[in-house]
């Protein structure tokens, strides 16, 4: 029997392979594509394809064509090892004696399948192995070098289409995590509101109270020392408060033409008393060259203060932070970062800092980075973070440049 494969037959089944990741961007849709086109191609049985589970290290199942329920039941057909060979080797196998051939873990099914040969090829990108494309047949036949290099070019292209798919996947959840996220943190902040303004109001009258008695207490004595205690947690409940509200009803930047280099030198001002106490060494790369960026100057120094403190509670005691200032290498951001060599944010937690109340502090609100995320999305910036236990931490805020100002050297 002719096998030959008509090059007309090979770009039809390329071009559906790079199609079918415009029609559904689901990666489980590229994968039937695909090993539907690659048994078209060679009339096969059928096929499937498992994918390299990165977290995992297993082969699971990602497509499959023309195989029962109870053959795929039984696991990866394969050994892992053999997998990573032949992504290694680049090549093709063809496995002609399925009942004795080391690489068939499942002989005996296979043959009740009605199997009578395998080829395999292995599907990777650039360097990274992605899994494999099985193809069964019911017959034994022979391959010529043609239809073995034409499978591998559809592997290749499998692969490129498969690692945009996933792209696309990882992205769509993304965003979908993003708009969940939001919602919710809509209803938080209406809730906060709510409870902000209800306790506000017995709060100052405690604190109204207090401190009258305070002026008609004893200079000394547990009387005085009692009423001080309350003053103090009362104040400290109202700035917590103070922050719910910040977060809850967040107001519209009044936005200035303004050189942010003056914001952070009045930030760091604020707190040099904060850094001596600490023994806290601070660096200062302010680059000459930014241009005035459209910005509140009061909530952009609200940012400063926020990150400075954090870096200061990360160190407590003896340690640098350091405050850089550049054009971004796209020229379109004025970069701040902040860079501490404090203790350190857990992997596990780096996901969550930007959370309305997660906090590791003993005495913290967890409002702190959500409040600085929030300013800086109404600025139209970006705020990332990074950072590694006991290897400090770094905070870059982007603000964006007005496409009519005159931009400075770019700093890195």
């Amino acid at each position: 029997m002719d096998h030959r494969i008509e090059f007309e037959t090979l770009y039809n089944i390329l071009r559906d392979i790079s199609t079918s990741l415009h029609s559904g961007t689901h990666v489980k849709d590229v994968l039937e594509i695909l090993i539907m086109k690659s048994a078209e191609m060679l009339n096969a049985k059928g096929a499937l394809i498992r994918i390299l589970n990165s977290k995992t290290s297993h082969l699971d199942l990602g497509a499959a064509f023309g195989l029962s329920d109870q053959y795929l039941s039984k696991g990866p057909a394969f050994r892992k090892d053999v997998v990573m060979d032949l992504c290694r080797q680049n090549r093709v196998l063809v496995i002609h004696d399925i009942l004795n051939d080391p690489c068939v873990q499942y002989p005996n099914e296979a043959w009740a399948e009605g199997i009578r040969m395998m080829v395999d090829a292995p599907i990777t990108y650039k360097e990274d192995v992605l899994g494999i494309l099985r193809i069964y047949f019911d017959e034994p036949r022979e391959f010529s070098e043609e239809e073995l290099h034409y499978l591998i070019l559809i592997a290749e292209r499998g692969a490129a289409v498969i690692q945009k798919a996933q792209l696309l996947e990882m992205q769509e959840s993304r965003y979908d995590q993003l708009a969940l996220q939001t919602e919710k943190l809509s209803a938080l902040g209406r809730m906060a509101a709510g409870i902000a303004h209800e306790i506000n109001n017995p709060l100052a009258g405690v604190l109204l109270f207090s401190s009258n008695l305070l002026k008609k207490a004893p200079e000394e004595g547990p009387f005085r020392e009692g009423l001080e205690i309350i003053i103090q947690e009362t104040l400290r409940c109202k700035a917590i408060i103070q922050e719910l509200l910040e977060f809850s009803r967040p107001s519209e930047p009044k936005a200035v033409l303004t050189n942010v280099n003056n914001v952070i030198v009045r930030a760091i001002h604020l707190l040099e008393n904060e850094f001596r106490l600490q023994h806290i060494r601070v660096e200062v790369d302010l680059s000459k060259q930014l241009p005035e960026i459209l910005i509140d100057e009061n909530q952009i120094e609200q940012i400063f203060v926020n990150l400075l403190l954090n870096a200061i509670q990360a160190i407590e005691e003896k340690g640098t932070v350091t405050i850089r200032s550049y054009v971004s290498p796209d020229r379109k951001n004025v970069a701040i970062d902040v860079s501490d060599t404090g203790c350190g944010i857990p992997p596990e937690n780096m996901s969550k800092i930007f959370e309305p109340f997660f906090s590791t502090k003993g005495k913290g609100t967890g409002l702190g980075l959500a409040v600085t995320y929030g300013i800086v999305q109404k600025h139209g910036g970006h705020v990332y973070a990074f950072s590694q236990p006991k290897q400090g931490s770094r905070f870059i805020v982007e603000l964006p440049i007005p496409p009519d100002v005159h931009q400075g050297e770019t700093r890195r």
